[in-house]
């Protein structure tokens, strides 16, 4: 029987602009419901899925062909989410919540990458997001374009989570 894994330079790359966007109530990264109904509308853009890494370097007494790197604290950028204005409210709820100190619940985010038959191929979390920045669109009475919104997110944790035993 053949090995049924394509070995990594014949996989088809993935297509980023099929994604689904899901937010759930979590208590120390740990979900604690389903999902929640945060926005109605799809989400056109999502930028800053990125960890990075800062290393340390240690120099050694005596060594003197470079110091030695080791693995620093890892940060995450601000994730980003720009979907077309609507009148739902709740995306701009949440940020007031946090922005006028009152009880902000975090979320827990998925990002799903999808396919083509708009099956789940691979999903980002990101743990306890909150949000930190909310742009309304735009407005301008000789435009044409639809209004943009966005959200930015900070949050504690990037993961990429398994989908279907993958």
């Amino acid at each position: 029987m053949a090995d049924e894994t394509l070995p990594e330079n014949r996989l088809t790359p993935l297509q980023v602009f099929r994604f689904h966007v899901n937010f759930k109530k979590a208590i120390l990264n740990q979900p604690v419901g389903g999902d929640v109904s945060l926005c109605s509308g799809a989400f056109a853009e999502c930028t800053g899925l990125e960890a990075t890494m800062e290393p340390k370097a240690i120099k050694a007494g005596g060594v003197n062909y470079g110091a030695a790197q080791r693995a620093g604290p890892v940060t995450f950028a601000t994730v980003v989410l720009k979907r077309g204005m609507t009148s739902t409210r709740d995306l701009w709820a949440w940020f007031q919540m946090a922005a006028g100190g009152a009880y902000a619940y975090r979320l827990n985010v998925e990002i799903e990458m999808r396919n083509t038959n708009d099956e789940a191929i691979l999903t980002w979390g990101l743990d306890r997001a909150m949000p930190v920045k909310f742009k309304a669109a735009d407005l301008n009475a000789k435009g044409t374009e639809i209004g943009i919104e966005e959200l930015h997110l900070v949050h504690e944790g990037l993961r990429l989570i398994s989908v279907n035993g993958a």
